[in-house]
This record gives C-alpha cells, sequence and structure tokens, in this order.
C-alpha cells in the first residue's frame, strides 16, 4: 500500500508544473533534456571529462539526464546517479538540477543512497540556513518521502523572504499532497485551506504564465476546503482566458469540472454533466495528453447513476488521451457492467 501511494504521488508531482520553479531550473530542465537524449558511449566520454573537471555541474545536470531517461539500460546507473546527486549536494547545493526529479533519489528504491543525501542535505543547511537556494533545493528533495522536513525547511525560507513566490508554491505543494492521504473530514478541509492560502499567496506575487498555471489549484484546493466562493471565481478565471498556449485546454479541462462539482455540491445534476462534457471537450494539454483527464466529477456522478454523460465524456476524452486507452475501455466496460471504475491517479490529475 506504501509503494502504491508514492507511486501516486510522484506520478501527481510529475503532472504538477512547479510555477515557481519554471524560471528557475529551465537552463537545468533543458540539459537534462539533452542528457536523456544522449547515447551510452557519449555517457561515458562526459563521465571522463568530469573525472577531469569535476566543479563542471553542466556535465553532471547532463548526466543525471541520461541516467534518469535511460538508467534502465545501464547497469551502473543507480551508482553513478547517486554519486552525482551527492557530489552536487555537498559541493554545490545550489545546483539548479537539485530541485528537478532527476536530482532526487528513491527512499524506497534506493534507501541507502537515499539516507546519505538527506544527511549530506541538513549538513548542507546547516552551513548555509539563510540561502533560500538552498533551502528550496532541500525541500524539493524531502517532498515525497519526509514531508515535515520539506516543510520546515520552507517555512524557515518564508521567515527569511515571505513574499518569495517559489517558497509559496512549493508550500501549496506540499500541503496539496496531505490531501491524498486524509480521508474526508475536519482535518482535510484545514489542510485544504492552507494549501489554498499558500496558493493564493504565489497567485498575488506573480504574473503572465505563471499566474495562469496557479489557477487550478486555487480552484481545486478551494472546493476541498469548501470555500466555494473561491473555487467559483477561480474556476471561471480559467474559463474567461481564451489565450492560447500549453495550459489553454488545462483551464478548459479544469476550469469546467470544478463548476461541475460546485453544481453537483448544490444538486444541480444536469449542469454538472454539462460541465462534464464541456470539460471533455478540452483540446488537450501536455499534462491532459499524458496523464489523462480527472475523473472525479465523473465518479461522483456515477455514484448518483448518471452513465451515459460519463460514457459520452470517455469518448471525448479518446480525441486527446490517445497512448493508454486500454483504461477508457476497461472503465467504460465497468460502466456498461453497473461498476464504479478504479480511477486511480486520474481522480487527482
Amino acid at each position: 500500500m506504501r509503494w502504491k501511494l508514492t507511486l501516486a504521488i510522484v506520478t501527481l508531482m510529475t503532472n504538477v508544473v512547479a510555477v515557481g520553479d519554471i524560471c528557475v531550473a529551465q537552463d537545468a530542465h533543458k540539459l537534462t533534456q539533452l542528457g536523456g537524449e544522449m547515447s551510452r558511449e557519449d555517457a561515458v566520454s562526459l563521465e571522463e571529462h568530469v573525472k577531469e573537471n569535476p566543479h563542471n555541474s553542466v556535465s553532471r545536470t547532463k548526466l543525471l539526464g541520461y541516467y534518469f531517461i535511460k538508467g534502465r539500460q545501464d547497469a551502473n546507473a543507480k551508482s553513478a546517479k547517486r554519486d552525482h546527486v551527492l557530489w552536487l549536494i555537498e559541493n554545490d547545493p545550489d545546483a539548479e538540477v537539485l530541485r528537478l526529479p532527476e536530482g532526487h533519489l528513491n527512499k524506497i528504491l534506493e534507501s541507502e543512497g537515499y539516507e546519505r543525501a538527506k544527511q549530506a542535505w541538513l549538513r548542507a543547511v546547516d552551513r548555509s540556513p539563510e540561502n533560500l537556494s538552498v533551502l528550496q533545493n532541500a525541500s524539493s528533495f524531502f517532498l515525497i518521502h519526509d514531508p515535515q522536513i520539506a516543510e520546515e525547511l520552507l517555512l524557515k525560507g518564508k521567515a527569511l523572504d515571505a513574499n518569495n513566490l517559489q517558497l509559496s508554491q512549493s508550500l501549496g505543494q506540499i500541503y496539496s499532497l496531505q490531501l491524498l492521504r486524509l480521508p474526508a473530514g475536519t482535518e482535510k478541509t484545514a489542510i485544504a485551506e492552507k494549501a489554498f492560502r499558500q496558493y493564493e499567496q504565489a497567485y498575488n506575487a506573480s504574473e503572465g504564465e505563471e499566474r495562469d498555471a496557479l489557477l487550478a489549484y486555487l480552484a481545486k484546493t478551494a472546493f476541498a476546503a469548501n470555500l466555494i466562493d473561491e473555487a467559483r471565481m477561480y474556476a471561471n478565471k480559467m474559463l474567461e482566458n481564451d489565450t492560447r498556449g500549453w495550459n489553454h485546454g488545462n483551464r478548459v479541462h479544469h476550469g469546467n469540472l470544478i463548476l461541475g462539482r460546485i453544481a453537483l455540491a448544490a444538486g444541480d445534476i444536469e449542469e454538472a454533466k454539462s460541465r462534464l462534457i464541456l470539460a471533455g471537450k478540452t483540446g488537450g494539454s501536455p499534462q491532459l495528453n499524458s496523464f489523462g483527464p480527472n475523473m472525479q466529477l465523473a465518479k461522483e456522478l456515477l455514484e448518483r447513476g448518471e452513465t451515459d454523460a460519463v460514457l459520452e465524456y470517455f469518448d471525448l476524452c479518446k480525441k486527446f488521451w490517445k497512448s493508454p486507452h486500454q483504461k477508457l475501455e476497461q472503465w467504460t466496460e465497468d460502466v456498461k457492467a453497473k461498476r464504479i471504475p478504479e480511477f486511480g491517479g486520474n481522480l487527482n490529475y
């Protein structure tokens, strides 16, 4: 069960756009992409270069990209990746790649390496307790497996810079991930409001694409916190913005779904069904095309016996979610057999 929950959180994190980190880690992301495209021979050559030039963080970033993408094909990948991560933590804890998945270690799959990296991060924070980049990088490392440490580090950062966009967004993400572990109740509602308030601070401190990408998180956490007026406001903001770009499909999808859930909670089933169909008519997005549509409203409608709208929604989703059609086909079979499907992570994406 613990492994399944961790996998769900890792997948959700991958789907989440770390808004505050977009500009900060942009170059590192490009370098890891280049690394992921290298051949094994290129990686061996670059490793030789790093031996001669150990402080070349650019080369280490590329290598981490290689091991992250092609690690299963390289027998030495796990130990090599661990060694690069440890070197960067100890020698260059500001490195941008340490804020990305390529710069993290998995506590379950790499327990020894994770523990060594954990101690290295705690030492790095002790050495630089007021370095916001170090605090942010360390909190990113601890986010999944030691969220309490991650929260403590981010709160230290907020004490130094209360209006920091990245810290607010990261705290919102921590509280959002906590929601996955909690049953419905007052504690979950309180955590949802904490997430919402952090996203709200990040939203007020941001502009352009960064601000736009926060709207879905604001609407979702506001709804989970029973802040219905705020959830409706941010959902409408998503739909009022017709600007094209990578996030357009996300806005159409999640804006309609939140308005549908608000309608359903108020007893307006017809409006909820209409919003579900509108959400399915999104043109897709990098996130939706990869991880698929959100199924929470569909599940809530199925629990009320509304199968036709849900089946139509499945058909619409096939237009942008092409690779894992077997899921939609299985879910369709389940619904026709009067079963509510196991939607898994698609209840959270």
